[in-house]
Protein backbone atom coordinates (compact mmCIF):
# COMPACT_ATOMS: atom_id res chain seq x y z
CA UNK A 1 0.00 0.00 0.00
CA UNK A 2 1.00 3.65 -0.32
CA UNK A 3 3.11 5.23 2.39
CA UNK A 4 1.08 7.02 5.06
CA UNK A 5 2.23 10.61 4.54
CA UNK A 6 1.56 13.81 6.49
CA UNK A 7 2.63 16.42 3.97
CA UNK A 8 0.99 19.74 4.82
CA UNK A 9 -0.16 18.43 8.23
CA UNK A 10 0.83 19.80 11.62
CA UNK A 11 1.29 17.53 14.63
CA UNK A 12 1.65 18.66 18.24
CA UNK A 13 3.48 16.11 20.40
CA UNK A 14 3.84 16.61 24.14
CA UNK A 15 6.78 15.10 25.97
CA UNK A 16 8.54 15.06 22.61
CA UNK A 17 12.02 15.84 23.87
CA UNK A 18 12.94 12.30 24.85
CA UNK A 19 11.93 8.66 24.64
CA UNK A 20 8.63 7.81 22.98
CA UNK A 21 7.77 11.43 22.20
CA UNK A 22 11.08 12.01 20.44
CA UNK A 23 10.58 8.83 18.40
CA UNK A 24 7.10 10.02 17.41
CA UNK A 25 8.40 13.47 16.44
CA UNK A 26 11.15 12.08 14.22
CA UNK A 27 8.79 9.55 12.61
CA UNK A 28 6.08 12.09 11.81
CA UNK A 29 8.64 14.60 10.50
CA UNK A 30 10.14 11.94 8.22
CA UNK A 31 6.67 11.49 6.74
CA UNK A 32 6.27 15.18 5.94
CA UNK A 33 4.55 16.60 9.02
CA UNK A 34 5.48 19.88 10.64
CA UNK A 35 6.03 19.27 14.35
CA UNK A 36 5.47 21.21 17.54
CA UNK A 37 7.96 19.63 19.93
CA UNK A 38 6.44 20.37 23.33
CA UNK A 39 8.53 19.42 26.34
CA UNK A 40 9.05 21.08 29.72
CA UNK A 41 12.29 19.18 30.17
CA UNK A 42 11.62 17.76 33.62
CA UNK A 43 13.27 14.96 35.54
CA UNK A 44 11.64 11.54 35.75
CA UNK A 45 9.67 12.57 38.85
CA UNK A 46 8.48 15.84 37.30
CA UNK A 47 10.95 18.14 39.02
CA UNK A 48 13.18 20.72 37.35
CA UNK A 49 13.00 22.29 33.91
CA UNK A 50 15.21 22.44 30.83
CA UNK A 51 14.76 23.76 27.30
CA UNK A 52 17.39 21.41 25.90
CA UNK A 53 15.30 18.27 25.21
CA UNK A 54 12.79 20.10 23.01
CA UNK A 55 15.42 22.28 21.35
CA UNK A 56 17.62 19.26 20.57
CA UNK A 57 14.79 17.40 18.83
CA UNK A 58 13.86 20.48 16.81
CA UNK A 59 17.48 20.76 15.67
CA UNK A 60 17.51 17.09 14.77
CA UNK A 61 14.37 17.42 12.65
CA UNK A 62 15.61 20.57 10.93
CA UNK A 63 18.99 19.00 10.20
CA UNK A 64 17.13 16.22 8.37
CA UNK A 65 15.25 18.78 6.27
CA UNK A 66 12.02 18.83 8.26
CA UNK A 67 10.04 21.61 9.93
CA UNK A 68 9.67 21.88 13.70
CA UNK A 69 9.29 24.40 16.48
CA UNK A 70 9.83 23.99 20.22
CA UNK A 71 7.46 24.84 23.04
CA UNK A 72 8.82 24.62 26.59
CA UNK A 73 5.57 24.94 28.53
CA UNK A 74 4.17 22.38 30.98
CA UNK A 75 1.07 20.35 30.14
CA UNK A 76 0.01 20.59 33.79
CA UNK A 77 -0.52 24.34 33.35
CA UNK A 78 -3.69 25.25 31.47
CA UNK A 79 -2.11 28.35 29.97
CA UNK A 80 0.93 26.33 28.99
CA UNK A 81 -1.24 23.79 27.20
CA UNK A 82 -2.97 26.59 25.30
CA UNK A 83 0.44 28.00 24.35
CA UNK A 84 1.35 24.70 22.71
CA UNK A 85 -1.64 24.87 20.40
CA UNK A 86 -0.96 28.55 19.74
CA UNK A 87 2.62 27.68 18.79
CA UNK A 88 1.26 25.42 16.04
CA UNK A 89 -1.06 28.13 14.75
CA UNK A 90 1.56 30.87 14.93
CA UNK A 91 4.31 28.81 13.29
CA UNK A 92 2.40 26.73 10.76
CA UNK A 93 -1.08 28.24 10.53
CA UNK A 94 -2.96 25.07 11.44
CA UNK A 95 -3.12 22.02 13.70
CA UNK A 96 -4.26 18.58 12.58
CA UNK A 97 -3.20 16.15 15.30
CA UNK A 98 -2.41 16.13 19.01
CA UNK A 99 -0.32 13.34 20.51
CA UNK A 100 -0.68 13.58 24.30
CA UNK A 101 2.49 11.81 25.36
CA UNK A 102 4.00 13.82 28.24
CA UNK A 103 4.42 11.82 31.41
CA UNK A 104 6.42 11.23 34.58
CA UNK A 105 6.98 8.20 36.76
CA UNK A 106 7.88 7.26 40.31
CA UNK A 107 6.88 3.68 41.13
CA UNK A 108 6.45 2.94 44.82
CA UNK A 109 4.37 0.77 47.10
CA UNK A 110 1.03 2.30 48.01
CA UNK A 111 1.92 2.65 51.68
CA UNK A 112 5.06 4.58 50.76
CA UNK A 113 3.49 6.99 48.27
CA UNK A 114 2.84 10.55 49.39
CA UNK A 115 -0.25 12.59 48.63
CA UNK A 116 1.92 14.99 46.61
CA UNK A 117 3.05 12.12 44.39
CA UNK A 118 -0.54 11.17 43.61
CA UNK A 119 -1.34 14.81 42.95
CA UNK A 120 1.65 15.29 40.65
CA UNK A 121 0.84 12.18 38.63
CA UNK A 122 -2.73 13.35 38.17
CA UNK A 123 -1.68 16.86 37.18
CA UNK A 124 0.74 15.68 34.49
CA UNK A 125 -0.92 12.56 33.07
CA UNK A 126 -4.63 13.19 33.47
CA UNK A 127 -5.03 16.97 33.63
CA UNK A 128 -2.19 17.47 31.17
CA UNK A 129 -4.05 15.33 28.65
CA UNK A 130 -7.30 17.16 29.37
CA UNK A 131 -5.76 20.63 29.11
CA UNK A 132 -3.98 20.04 25.78
CA UNK A 133 -7.00 18.27 24.29
CA UNK A 134 -9.29 21.06 25.40
CA UNK A 135 -6.98 23.71 23.93
CA UNK A 136 -7.08 21.93 20.57
CA UNK A 137 -10.76 20.91 20.66
CA UNK A 138 -12.30 24.24 19.69
CA UNK A 139 -9.81 24.64 16.86
CA UNK A 140 -10.64 21.15 15.56
CA UNK A 141 -14.37 21.89 15.77
CA UNK A 142 -13.98 25.12 13.82
CA UNK A 143 -11.84 23.50 11.13
CA UNK A 144 -13.93 20.41 10.52
CA UNK A 145 -12.03 17.80 12.49
CA UNK A 146 -8.77 16.59 13.92
CA UNK A 147 -7.13 13.64 15.62
CA UNK A 148 -6.16 13.07 19.23
CA UNK A 149 -3.95 10.17 20.29
CA UNK A 150 -3.63 9.82 24.05
CA UNK A 151 -0.80 7.86 25.60
CA UNK A 152 -2.46 5.36 27.89
CA UNK A 153 -0.83 2.52 29.81
CA UNK A 154 -1.31 -1.03 30.96
CA UNK A 155 -0.40 0.22 34.44
CA UNK A 156 -4.05 0.65 35.49
CA UNK A 157 -4.78 -3.02 34.72
CA UNK A 158 -3.22 -4.39 37.89
CA UNK A 159 -0.42 -6.34 36.23
CA UNK A 160 2.40 -4.59 38.11
CA UNK A 161 2.97 -3.56 41.69
CA UNK A 162 3.96 0.01 42.59
CA UNK A 163 1.52 1.47 40.05
CA UNK A 164 -1.14 3.04 42.27
CA UNK A 165 -0.14 6.67 41.63
CA UNK A 166 0.94 6.29 38.01
CA UNK A 167 -1.66 3.64 37.15
CA UNK A 168 -4.44 5.60 38.83
CA UNK A 169 -3.61 8.71 36.80
CA UNK A 170 -3.34 6.72 33.58
CA UNK A 171 -6.65 5.06 34.40
CA UNK A 172 -8.10 8.55 34.28
CA UNK A 173 -6.59 9.02 30.83
CA UNK A 174 -8.23 5.80 29.64
CA UNK A 175 -11.62 6.95 30.91
CA UNK A 176 -11.14 10.40 29.40
CA UNK A 177 -10.12 8.91 26.05
CA UNK A 178 -13.14 6.64 25.75
CA UNK A 179 -15.59 9.28 27.01
CA UNK A 180 -14.25 11.96 24.68
CA UNK A 181 -14.37 9.54 21.74
CA UNK A 182 -18.14 9.41 22.16
CA UNK A 183 -18.34 13.17 21.51
CA UNK A 184 -15.82 13.50 18.69
CA UNK A 185 -17.44 12.02 15.57
CA UNK A 186 -20.07 14.73 15.20
CA UNK A 187 -17.20 17.20 14.76
CA UNK A 188 -15.03 14.91 12.64
CA UNK A 189 -12.65 14.34 15.56
CA UNK A 190 -11.22 10.95 16.43
CA UNK A 191 -9.87 10.13 19.89
CA UNK A 192 -7.84 6.96 20.41
CA UNK A 193 -5.36 5.59 22.91
CA UNK A 194 -1.87 4.16 22.53
CA UNK A 195 -0.05 2.17 25.20
CA UNK A 196 3.68 2.06 24.39
CA UNK A 197 5.50 -1.15 25.21
CA UNK A 198 8.96 0.36 25.31
CA UNK A 199 12.06 0.73 27.41
CA UNK A 200 12.74 4.41 28.12
CA UNK A 201 13.82 6.26 31.23
CA UNK A 202 10.29 5.69 32.62
CA UNK A 203 10.72 1.93 32.28
CA UNK A 204 14.49 1.63 32.35
CA UNK A 205 16.28 -1.41 33.75
CA UNK A 206 16.83 0.58 36.94
CA UNK A 207 13.12 1.34 37.28
CA UNK A 208 12.11 -2.24 36.50
CA UNK A 209 14.65 -3.60 38.97
CA UNK A 210 13.05 -1.44 41.66
CA UNK A 211 9.50 -2.52 40.75
CA UNK A 212 10.20 -6.24 40.60
CA UNK A 213 12.96 -6.48 43.20
CA UNK A 214 15.21 -8.34 40.79
CA UNK A 215 18.84 -7.70 39.76
CA UNK A 216 19.48 -4.94 37.25
CA UNK A 217 21.00 -7.45 34.85
CA UNK A 218 17.63 -9.18 34.49
CA UNK A 219 16.38 -6.21 32.47
CA UNK A 220 19.55 -5.26 30.59
CA UNK A 221 18.21 -6.37 27.18
CA UNK A 222 14.90 -4.48 27.38
CA UNK A 223 16.19 -1.38 25.55
CA UNK A 224 17.26 -3.57 22.64
CA UNK A 225 13.98 -5.48 22.47
CA UNK A 226 11.61 -2.58 23.11
CA UNK A 227 13.13 0.60 21.62
CA UNK A 228 10.67 3.54 21.47
CA UNK A 229 10.86 3.65 17.66
CA UNK A 230 8.89 0.40 17.48
CA UNK A 231 5.77 1.91 19.05
CA UNK A 232 5.60 4.94 16.74
CA UNK A 233 3.96 3.07 13.83
CA UNK A 234 0.76 2.81 15.87
CA UNK A 235 0.80 6.55 16.58
CA UNK A 236 1.31 7.26 12.89
CA UNK A 237 -1.59 5.01 11.90
CA UNK A 238 -4.00 6.40 14.51
CA UNK A 239 -3.15 9.94 13.46
CA UNK A 240 -3.49 9.42 9.73
CA UNK A 241 -6.60 10.77 7.94
CA UNK A 242 -7.26 7.32 6.47
CA UNK A 243 -7.60 5.64 9.88
CA UNK A 244 -11.28 4.76 10.61
CA UNK A 245 -10.75 4.04 14.32
CA UNK A 246 -12.30 6.04 17.14
CA UNK A 247 -12.48 5.08 20.80
CA UNK A 248 -9.93 2.30 20.26
CA UNK A 249 -6.90 1.58 22.44
CA UNK A 250 -3.82 -0.07 20.96
CA UNK A 251 -0.68 -1.39 22.62
CA UNK A 252 2.43 -1.38 20.48
CA UNK A 253 6.07 -2.31 20.92
CA UNK A 254 8.72 -4.86 20.12
CA UNK A 255 7.24 -5.54 16.68
CA UNK A 256 3.71 -6.25 17.90
CA UNK A 257 0.49 -4.23 17.93
CA UNK A 258 -2.73 -5.34 19.63
CA UNK A 259 -5.99 -3.99 20.96
CA UNK A 260 -6.89 -3.33 24.59
CA UNK A 261 -10.61 -3.01 25.29
CA UNK A 262 -13.19 -2.71 28.05
CA UNK A 263 -15.44 -5.75 27.76
CA UNK A 264 -18.72 -6.89 29.25
CA UNK A 265 -20.25 -10.37 29.40
CA UNK A 266 -23.83 -11.61 29.64
CA UNK A 267 -23.53 -12.15 33.36
CA UNK A 268 -26.32 -13.82 35.30
CA UNK A 269 -29.92 -12.64 35.57
CA UNK A 270 -32.82 -13.58 37.79
CA UNK A 271 -35.79 -11.87 39.38
CA UNK A 272 -35.22 -10.47 42.86
CA UNK A 273 -31.45 -10.96 42.66
CA UNK A 274 -29.88 -11.69 46.05
CA UNK A 275 -26.28 -11.92 47.21
CA UNK A 276 -26.70 -15.68 47.50
CA UNK A 277 -27.62 -15.86 43.81
CA UNK A 278 -24.36 -14.18 42.94
CA UNK A 279 -22.41 -16.56 45.16
CA UNK A 280 -24.04 -19.60 43.56
CA UNK A 281 -23.54 -18.34 40.00
CA UNK A 282 -20.25 -16.49 40.29
CA UNK A 283 -18.70 -18.56 37.47
CA UNK A 284 -21.34 -17.23 35.06
CA UNK A 285 -20.89 -13.70 36.41
CA UNK A 286 -17.16 -13.62 35.69
CA UNK A 287 -17.01 -15.79 32.54
CA UNK A 288 -15.78 -13.56 29.69
CA UNK A 289 -15.91 -16.19 26.92
CA UNK A 290 -18.63 -14.35 24.97
CA UNK A 291 -17.84 -10.83 26.12
CA UNK A 292 -18.40 -7.86 23.84
CA UNK A 293 -16.71 -4.49 23.60
CA UNK A 294 -18.17 -1.52 25.46
CA UNK A 295 -17.97 1.92 23.89
CA UNK A 296 -17.75 3.60 20.53
CA UNK A 297 -15.41 1.08 18.93
CA UNK A 298 -14.77 1.55 15.22
CA UNK A 299 -16.45 4.38 13.36
CA UNK A 300 -16.13 6.04 10.02
CA UNK A 301 -15.72 9.68 10.98
CA UNK A 302 -16.66 10.98 7.57
CA UNK A 303 -20.06 9.32 7.66
CA UNK A 304 -20.78 10.84 11.07
CA UNK A 305 -19.56 14.27 10.06
CA UNK A 306 -21.37 14.52 6.73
Amino acid sequence: MAELRFDGKVVLITGAGRGVGRAHALSFAARGASIVVADHGVALDGSGHSNSPADDVVSEIQAAGGQAVACHESVSDEKGAAAMVQAALDSFGRLDTVINNAGINGPELFENHTADEFRRMTEVHYLGTVFVSRAAWGHFMHNGGGRIVNTISEGPLGIHEMMTAYGGAKGGVIGFTLALAAEGPKYGISVNGLSPRVSTRMSSPEVMSHVYGRPLESFAQLPNIFPPELCSPAAIYLAHPSCPLNGVMLACGGGQVLRIAVMQNQGYSTENLAAEDIAQNVDKVINMANAVNIGVGIQNLRSHHS
